[in-house]
């Protein structure tokens, strides 16, 4: 059984660089968020610097794909909100079978995000457009659950997948 974790090990570099680009998009949008921002508040106080109508709009779509993103990448890191103040007095074994179960339960959810948040993205967000952006389709307004979903999923994967590993080394271990 090793030879397969190691088969499926070579796979993390893909998971790495998933996680890179997930992070550098969530950088950008920050950038873009306070770039944006600082424009709109100084253009109300300075005459000569614009203050766009369009700008609390997109701030509030870049802030939608940063919160549902930086999710994503606590699902990786798992640094996302979780009880843990039993885990100390639970044994090893239960604790990673009990982890499993949340993966496997935040899977759905990612799934239910992709098939959900594609079909409102689609069918709600394509029957409107932005108040300040007549030409730009409110379906970037519902895209970012759908995009989510999918970098929850896959990290999910990952976690589970490590999570499986975690209980055939301590079988291992204890076998030892």
């Amino acid at each position: 059984m090793p030879e397969i974790f190691s088969k499926f090990d070579k796979i993390k570099p893909a998971y790495d660089l998933m996680y890179k680009v997930v992070l550098f998009i969530c950088k950008l949008l920050l950038i873009v968020d306070i770039l944006i921002t600082t424009m709109a508040v100084t253009g109300r106080y300075i005459p000569f610097v614009p203050d766009p109508s369009w700008s609390e709009e997109v701030v509030l779509t870049c802030m939608a794909y940063l919160a549902v993103l930086s999710a994503a990448l606590a699902i990786r890191r798992g640094s996302h909100i979780r009880m843990t103040a039993f885990d100390r007095y639970l044994p090893k074994k239960l604790l990673l079978i009990l982890d499993l179960l949340a993966d496997f339960a935040v899977s759905g959810l990612a799934v239910v995000m992709i098939v959900v948040g594609m079909q409102y993205a689609l069918q709600i967000g394509s029957r409107g457009t932005y108040v300040s952006l007549p030409n730009l389709s409110r379906f970037w307004m519902y895209f970012p659950i759908p995009v989510a979903g999918v970098a929850m999923l896959v990290f999910e994967v990952e976690s589970i997948y490590n999570h499986i590993r975690g209980i055939y080394i301590a079988k291992e271990e204890k076998a030892i």
